[in-house]
Order: C-alpha cells, then structure tokens, then sequence
C-alpha cells in the first residue's frame, strides 16, 4: 500500500501539471477555432495538424529511446552523475547533426509537409525538435530524483507561452497592425501565415522550457563514457522503432488524411483541421495516461526487483482502469458542454471524439501492460507489437479513409490501440506473469460501455440538453457508487478518502 501511495502521490503532482498544462492549451482550442474560422483559416489550422505531426516523428528519432533508458540504467545502479553527462552528451552531439541535416535540406522538406514557399518553417521546426530533445534528459532527471514540483512548474510556464504567443500572433496582431501597413513588423507579418505564427509561438515555447531546466544541465561537463554509451545504445535502440511505431498509430493518420481524400488540397486540409480539433477534446483521457506514464516508469523500474511487483502491478491497474472508465464517461456523455471548445465551424466533426476516447482507453491499458517487456529487456517484444498496430493503422487508413475519411481514421486508431492492448497481455502473461483481475477489469469497461449506449439512447430520443445533462450525472453517480461498492476495503485504507468512505458505510448502516 505503501508503494502504491508513493505512485499515487506522485501521479497527483505529475498528473496535476500535465492536467494544467492540457487544460491551459486547451483555452487555445476555442480561441484558434473560432479566430480561423473560414476556410483559408481552418485549412492553416489542419496544415499545423500536419507539421506538428511530422514534428512527432522526427522527435522520436532525434531522443532515440533515451529517455527510456536513462530510468532503466538509474534503476540498475549506474552511476547517476555518469549516466546524466553520458546521455545528455549524445543527444547534444546528434542533435547538432541531425538539425544541421534537416536546415541544409529546408527546402525539399517544406514542399513534402505542405510549407510551400516558407521554408523558415522548417528551421523553426528543428529548433521545436531540437530543444524538445535536449530537455529530454533534465526532465527525466527531475523524474528520477522525485522533483515533480519543478517538472510541473516547467511544464506549465512553457505551455503559458505558447498560449500568450499564439493569442499575440491570431487575434491581437491582425487588429492592431492595420493602422500601420508600411511598418517591417507589418510587412513581414503579412507575409506569413497562421500556421507558421503557431510554430513561432510553439518555438519560443520550448526554447524558455529547456532554458528554465538550466539548473539540471548547467553541470553538464561533456564526460562521455564509451562503454556505459554501449550498453545504453544496445538497450535504447528498439524504442526508436517502437516510437515510431508508436507515432504512426497516433499521429500519422493527419499525415494520410489529406492525401487520400479525394477532393481539392483546399478542401483535404479542411478535414485534417476538423478532425484535429475535434481529436483535442479526446485529450482528457490522454492527460491521464501520460500524468501515468511520467510517473509510472520509473516507479515500475524500481519496484522491478520487489517479490511482490506483480501484485503491486494489478493493483495499479485496476485503479487506472477505473480513472479511464471515469474519464471516457465524464468526456462522451457531457458532449452537450465539451463541444463548445471548438468553433461552430469545427463540430461537424464530433463524432470521432467517442471512438477516439475509447481509443485512449485501450491505449491507457497498453502503456500500462507495456512493462513486461521493459523490465525484462525485451524490447524486440515490444517492436513486435508496434509494427503489428502499425500495420493495422497503415492498411485501415489507407482502404477506408477515401470512403469514410476523419471516421476511418477514428476507427483505425481503436482497432490498432485494442489489437495492441490484447497482444501485450497475452504475450506479457507469458514472459512476467501479473495476476490482473481480468475479469473485474472486463466488468468495469463493460459498465462503462453500456451506461455510453444507454445515454446515447437517451439523447436520440430528446433534444432538450439539460434532461442529457441530467441522465449523465446519473450514470455518473451510478458509476462511482459501483466503485465504492466494489472496492471499499481498499478505500477505506486510502488517506483522506478513506474516513469518508468508512463514514458513508456506518451512515448506510
């Protein structure tokens, strides 16, 4: 119970940042969709889509596992100073490389992401990558020594930036530059578009988050160790595949949907900025699952040597099943609210959002599965099963999204995630055995899913958005009684909860 606290506690303050930082970027959501309201506007809007995928991709290559290895080596008892000056001097080295590379070749790269005649874009590309990559290692460092305090704060100021960049640049600039057409600032501003004034904003972003962790790399010394190098490099190595794999699966189907939908570049761009906004109001639930991660890899690492981690394991399991079930139920069924942080122009799109959070869901249980194969180093396990939801993404989007489009994509992302999550258990089960409560995990998903129908049902049959509001607060509570009912012994232990819950159960008596 112990352990479980500290995760507990520490997924609160990692949650809370990540969920602050979310939501902060989230007020651009409406503010964006409502400012590039018109079809040149939304179109700039599914154009960003695009990049910030691309941008996914290429950071996985440029961070190659490190990030992952770094807790894996602490764990194991390197030197920790070592392993700092060692991992953080190969990402500066090969950062260098690979950005110097990709501005040389600036101009190709723009016409192959839709930046068309503004190749500065991709400079200001690499330099979101580059300084993404080097905050890498100091954020981790922050993880490992138990520092989320500072990780939040960090987080949270380089999302407030971005959020102040990006209102200066769409909504104060176009208003206030009117009066004076001859100004350089003016000239130049014209010139541009919206979706390179986001990547400007998302620029400056990232170089004040890696400039506020100076008190995590200021120590940097450039004392590389080759044969600590080695070993990360041999470990780390599969996780480039496997967050390729990963990116695919998350992000690539902004990258097909505008090329395979048959109508006007205009009119595909359109559909990637719909469906891009709409996939924003799914992120709920993946505020949750990365709160998680942050927090769960390198408590998983260092309870790897405890007998009784499997336990420990399925606990932290069902209780994360239990907050993603909350979390899809508190997203799909206050639809009537949650629409309104897209535009009018953007909502015809709402309907992926409910595939999409199911979606997370699977997601959520994989990423949580996914410990198997890297507390026993075996990462080819784990490319195994990216290349199988890769596979299932590519094939999926590549057949249906001329007939279905944003919906195939949708549709695509559940069948990968859920493939994947049934694959991880199987073959975890196989190689570390974790005694899951299967089927009280199944019942939990089950009631989720029927109270998702059954106000589906509901709202088919009226229009009137309160007697909806009302029905989902119901289920809500019906729901969250269920978890009391089922799991009381193990609440009434819990801090703070746990008086209350004993407290309910006398008063019921």
């Amino acid at each position: 119970m112990a352990s479980l606290k500290k995760l507990a506690g520490q997924t609160l303050w990692y949650g809370m940042s990540n969920i602050a930082a979310k939501l902060l970027n989230q007020i651009l959501t409406p503010i964006v969709t409502r400012v590039l309201n018109m079809p040149a506007g939304i179109a700039d809007y599914g154009n960003f889509n695009v990049v910030m995928a691309f941008i996914s991709f290429v950071n996985v290559v440029f961070t190659y596992g490190m990030e992952t290895a770094y807790f894996r080596f602490s764990a194991s008892g390197t030197d920790r100073n070592k392993l700092f000056q060692t991992t953080f001097a190969s990402l500066l080295v090969s950062t260098i490389l690979l950005s110097t590379l990709l501005i040389i070749f600036r101009v190709p790269i723009s016409h192959l992401v839709w930046l068309d005649g503004h190749p500065e874009y991709v400079t200001w590309c690499v330099g979101i990558i580059a300084f993404d990559t080097l905050a890498a290692i100091p954020f981790a460092r922050l993880r490992q020594e138990e520092r989320p305090r500072k990780y939040a704060f960090t987080r949270v100021a380089g999302i407030v930036v971005n959020i102040v960049l990006t209102i200066y640049f769409l909504q104060w600039c176009p208003t206030h530059l009117s009066a004076e057409p001859g100004n350089k600032f003016t000239i130049w501003f014209n010139q541009n578009n919206s979706a390179g004034f986001m990547l400007l904003a998302n620029l400056a972003a990232s170089a004040f988050t890696f400039l506020l962790l100076i008190g995590e790399w200021i120590s940097f010394r450039f004392r590389f160790d080759s044969e600590l190098w080695k070993k990360i490099i041999v470990y780390s190595a599969p996780m480039v595949v496997i967050g390729l794999g990963g990116m695919v699966n998350e992000t690539f189907d902004r990258i097909m949907l505008p090329r395979l939908l048959p109508v006007s570049a205009l009119d595909a761009s359109i559909a990637v900025g719909i469906y891009g906004a709409n996939y924003r109001i799914s992120i709920f639930i993946t505020l949750f699952i990365t709160a998680f991660r942050m927090s769960a890899e390198p408590f998983f690492f260092g309870q790897s040597s405890d007998k009784n981690a499997p336990k420990t394991y399925a606990r932290v399991m069902k209780w994360f099943v239990i907050v993603l079930c909350f979390a899809f139920l508190f997203t799909s069924m206050y639809m009537d609210i949650w629409k309104y942080f897209v535009g009018t122009a953007y909502r015809s799109g709402l309907g992926v959002v409910p595939i999409l959070l199911a979606a997370n869901v699977c997601l959520g249980i994989y990423y949580n599965l996914a410990v198997w194969y890297k507390i026993t180093d075996r990462m080819n396990m784990g490319m195994l099963i990216t290349f199988i939801g890769a596979a299932i993404t590519l094939v999926l989007n590549f057949i249906f999204i001329p007939h279905y489009g944003m919906y195939a994509c949708a549709w695509a992302t559940l069948a990968a995630y859920s493939s994947m999550m049934v694959i991880s258990y199987f073959m975890g089960q196989k190689y570390f055995p974790v005694p899951y409560n299967v089927r009280k995990l199944l019942a939990y998903l089950g009631v989720m899913l029927a109270l998702f129908f059954t106000h589906r049902l509901v709202m088919s049959m009226t229009d009137k958005v309160f007697v909806r509001l009302i029905t989902a607060s119901v289920f809500m509570y019906l729901f969250i009684k269920l978890v009391i009912a089922a799991e009381k012994k193990e609440l009434e232990k819990m801090p703070f909860i746990g008086s209350y819950i004993s407290q309910m159960g006398k008063k019921a008596e």
